[in-house]
């Protein structure tokens, strides 16, 4: 029976690079999948490609392909990611010609677009937002990105017509590692239960190390060996949508029924009705069984028939935040920690201007979970301040009484930083499936 192997190469944008090269090298890999994209990192990539059109891909894409192409190409490991983000022809153009700089005749590379629709959001005004139920016209004036949850059928039709590095934009997560599957075994749309199957291995293997132990650690209770030598996971999987996932042997980290199970859970809004581009997953009944040390059997997934919507995220301009903060330490500095926080809420009532979500915290003693002040008497404390504001010029000023507590506050404040971030926010909508149109482009590597 037909088996292939499927890696996990990053779980977020800027994630490690070392462990993907050692699954490219040693893990007898076809395909390897680069997860990089979040909701808002979509958003702000838009910005970059706004203000300059060669940008806008992951801006360690090309830094990872310098070092994973040359493997890849040696093992004959197909390359899958969604790192290029809002440009993915530029991030295709830009590999192709790092692979004619290093030799690597015949291969093909793809960019997927498609996604984009910031240029037809117009149409959609009238559509509620998922989380606040208002129209998305409330918000047309701030819009800054529109881009569709795509599955994975471009990059079922890229590989068909022979690509070995697929570039795309939004893609969902699990999507990516779903489509060497339905390629290389054929399952059909309504092929429930293996869709259900292959949509459960993209979860698992979308967040990379978050598997193999790294979100999963709690010592003392649950022990993860060699986690500064964390290894990522990958999947062998048959037609038959039977396998397992593991991780080198040599590498750090565990696989256990465990760590699968929290990854199973992990942003999950209903693990009976999981709602994909590909398919209405059902987790429900999956089953973790340890065969081996670091070697997890699945099974038990099953799916229904897709929705014939995507989920459109759209990015969109929500103020700033204003941020400032300034440590005491020694004696009675508890004190004057406090004492410095009543000064800066004294001075922001009299800004002439709204702060909204204002947040006055003792890094360390309230800034997590507000437990009254300690019973004894601390050795350094840290004030922090933040704030959303409308404008950046106000945010700045929120951010700038933090700093005068230097010269205008308490004795023995140090260590004082401030710093002013645009909030990129966002909003979901659905938009018709048939509404979306994808394209693939390729670049060949001539000899």
């Amino acid at each position: 029976m037909k088996k292939i192997r499927i890696g996990s190469g990053a779980g977020y944008a800027g994630d490690r690079l070392e462990p993907a090269l050692e699954l490219i090298e040693k893990g007898n890999l076809d395909y390897i999948c680069f997860e990089g994209l979040a909701e808002r990192t979509i958003a702000i990539a838009q910005k970059a490609k706004k203000a300059d059109g060669k940008k806008g891909y992951n801006e360690l894409l090309l830094d990872r392909m310098r070092k994973v192409l040359p493997l890849a190409y040696r093992h004959k490991t197909k390359v899958i990611t969604n790192m290029g983000a809002a440009n993915p022809i530029e991030a295709m153009n830009e590999i192709a010609q790092l692979a004619r700089a290093l030799n690597l005749e015949g291969l093909t590379i793809a960019a997927l677009t498609g996604d984009d629709i910031s240029e037809h959001i117009h149409q959609y005004l009238e559509s509620p937002i998922l989380e606040t139920g208002q129209s998305l016209d409330s918000i047309k004036d701030k819009i800054i990105s529109a881009n569709a949850y795509l599955g994975c059928d471009g990059i079922v039709e890229a590989l068909s017509q022979g690509a070995d590095i697929i570039i795309t934009g939004r893609v969902a997560d699990p999507s990516l590692f779903l489509a060497p599957m339905l390629y290389e075994f054929d399952w059909k749309q309504d092929d429930v239960e293996k869709r259900g199957v292959g949509t459960l291995i993209g979860h698992l293997l979308e967040c990379a190390g978050q598997v193999t132990g790294g979100y999963f650690a709690d010592p003392g209770k649950k022990e993860v060996p060699d986690l500064w030598n964390l290894g990522f996971p990958f999947v062998e999987v048959d037609e038959g949508g039977n396998g397992f996932i593991s991780k080198l042997a040599d590498a750090g980290g565990l696989v256990t029924p465990a760590t699968c199970t929290e990854q199973l859970l992990y942003e999950i809004h209903d693990p009976e009705h999981y709602i994909t581009p590909d398919c209405v997953a059902d987790f429900s009944k999956v089953i973790f069984t340890q065969i081996e040390k670091n070697k997890v059997a699945f099974s038990g997934a099953t799916s229904k028939l897709a929705t014939d919507t995507f989920k459109v995220s759209v990015g969109y301009q929500n103020g700033f935040i204003g941020e400032g903060e300034i440590s005491y330490g020694g004696s009675n500095c508890l004190n004057r920690a406090l004492l410095a926080k009543s000064v800066v809420e004294k001075r922001l009532e009299l800004m002439p201007f709204e702060i909204s979500d204002l947040r006055l915290d003792l890094i360390g003693i309230n800034s997590l979970l507000d437990q009254g002040l300690p019973s004894s008497e601390p050795k350094e404390v840290r004030l922090r301040v933040a704030g959303k504001l409308s404008t950046k010029q106000d945010a700045q000023r929120l951010a700038n009484e933090v700093e005068t507590l230097y010269t205008n506050g308490p004795a023995g404040g140090g260590g004082a930083t401030k710093r002013v971030e645009e909030i990129i926010s966002i909003a979901s909508i659905l938009v018709p499936k048939n509404d979306i149109v994808t394209n693939i482009h390729f670049q060949k590597i001539q000899a």
